[in-house]
């Protein structure tokens, strides 16, 4: 049997030079981002979300980015849910991507605002329907008796929208997370990785620095 301690990898499909990246880090991020698309990656939008909630407590999960410009970050889920909780305490989150084929990380810290109820629609529209309709029956991050109270709840809203285009709960939107920190990191052999890291000035300019591994 294989001890833990014993896993590793060693890093050698790339290279990340200070002098190459963008000015800005998310025209970085679409640059690499495409990079992960275009290799076929299985979900490369997944992302782990780590939020605070009221006890200063840390939790993260994985969700998917849904959209990327010059705001920033993206994602969709019930503002009722513990990540919803958390987020209406401590509006600040981080987010990291990370593309094992590519040996590449990419963390973002920054702030959390909600986006606006016409963009949570835009997006809802074009989910499936079986989508849509999960939205109203999942009270998520809530305990429930059963699977079977899911499968009822289903039965329910399909019955109360059929014929009819389904509309968003007042419950469900979107988020946006504006960075103010975001680094870059391209795995290297003998663990001497290569990390690059903007920060936010005042001004609104990035400072680009590189990182020690």
């Amino acid at each position: 049997m294989t001890h833990i301690a014993e896993l590793r990898e060693n890093y050698t499909k790339g290279t990340l030079n200070i002098n190459d990246v963008s000015l800005e880090p998310i025209a970085q991020f679409q640059r690499w981002f495409n990079e992960a698309v275009e290799t076929q990656l299985p979900e490369p939008n997944a992302m782990h979300l780590a939020t605070v909630g009221a006890d200063d407590k840390p939790v993260g999960r994985i969700v998917l980015l849904k959209g990327v410009d010059s705001k920033g970050f993206t994602f969709f889920t019930n503002y009722q849910s513990r990540k919803g909780s958390d987020l209406a305490v401590h509006p600040y989150a981080a987010i990291t991507f990370f593309w094992v084929e590519l040996e590449r990380q990419v963390r973002i810290e920054g702030m959390i605002e909600k986006v606006s109820d016409q963009e949570s629609d835009a997006y809802f529209a074009v989910r499936p329907r079986s989508s849509q309709i999960g939205a109203w029956v999942s009270a998520q991050s809530t305990v429930i008796e059963s699977r079977e109270l899911l499968e009822e709840r289903t039965q329910h809203y399909e019955v109360e929208f059929a014929g009819k285009s389904v509309p968003r709960p007042a419950h469900w939107g979107g988020y946006c997370l504006a960075p103010y920190y975001v680094e870059f990191w391209q795995g290297r052999p003998s663990r001497l990785h290569d990390r690059i890291a903007y920060t936010k000035l005042d001004t609104d300019d990035w400072k680009i620095e590189r990182l020690s591994p």
